[in-house]
């Protein structure tokens, strides 16, 4: 059985907690920052979890973080 490759662009976006969530960044916030709020970019800025129903495929797509 040969080895499972892991997504590019997932192992980049995201990373796993100690207790096993998966954390990722907001989006939107390379470009156009002019007319976004001061407010808004500093929301933007700080991490989130994946929902529960996303977890599972995040996952399985980056293996070896696991």
């Amino acid at each position: 059985m040969p080895k499972m490759k892991t997504h590019s662009g997932a192992k980049k976006r995201f990373s796993l907690t100690a207790t096993g969530k998966v954390k990722r960044g907001h989006q939107g916030k390379s470009h156009i920052l002019s007319k976004k709020t001061t407010k808004r970019k500093r929301r933007l800025r700080s991490g989130a979890y994946v929902s529960a129903t996303q977890e599972k495929t995040i996952k399985s797509i980056i293996p070896y973080k696991v």
